[in-house]
């Protein structure tokens, strides 16, 4: 119970505890950064780390002076491509027995809602995912359990990355100073965990409505 408060107050207030982890490692901080979106982006146990929310944290902190904007840009490009290839292999070689069983700590669910996503997008997929929470943790899995090439994932993985990194990286360095950001940090992290996980909820929900009706 103490760790899940700790992990909600960690993620809600996460430029106040990335601020203090600057102050206590200093460049060590980019080693943090990196380790965390590896995890978050190459491990299918750990899909709730912060993404979106810890970019633009960081943003904020480089526009500050605290990080360096193109190293900070730099070691995330590198973590979210080694972590998106990690999984695309772990998916390759393991997929089809994870596929087969509900693990705890892999819950095939996820699997399942991701390979729906799949179906309904293709390749694409790999690209969209980026910008949504767990499913972006899933995505090179199941891609690597699938039928796509790696050829083709690769070319899908580079875009998305780069995408994603500059997306929130940018917006956080650049509106860091705005009095609405912050003085209201708390509802910024929640509208980029929440607003982005709408296209999956609503996709959730309409395969929940249709099932009912043919019930």
């Amino acid at each position: 119970m103490e760790y899940i408060k700790w992990f909600i107050d960690f993620v809600l207030h996460i430029d106040k505890h990335l601020f203090e982890i600057v102050s206590n490692y200093n460049t060590w901080t980019y080693l943090i950064l990196f380790i965390i979106i590896f995890c978050e982006t190459g491990l299918v146990v750990t899909p709730l780390l912060p993404g979106d929310s810890l970019l633009f944290a960081a943003g904020t902190i480089a526009s500050a002076g605290s990080l360096s904007y193109p190293i900070l840009v730099m070691v995330v490009l590198a973590a979210a491509f080694a972590g998106d290839n990690t999984n695309y292999f772990v998916g390759r070689f393991f997929g089809k027995k994870i596929y087969d069983r509900d693990y705890k700590l892999i819950k095939k669910a996820y699997i399942i809602k991701t390979h729906n996503f799949y179906e309904k997008h293709g390749g694409r997929t790999v690209i969209i995912a980026r910008f949504l929470p767990i499913i972006r943790t899933f995505a090179p899995f199941v891609a690597g359990a699938g039928t796509m090439r790696y050829p083709r994932f690769i070319v899908f993985s580079i875009f998305g990355t780069a995408l994603w990194t500059f997306t929130f990286c940018t917006a956080g360095f650049f509106f860091a100073n705005n009095p609405f950001v912050k003085n209201h940090f708390s509802i910024v992290v929640l509208a980029l965990i929440l607003i982005p996980a709408i296209p999956a909820v609503y996709a959730f929900l309409k395969q929940l409505f249709s099932k009912k009706k043919k019930d």
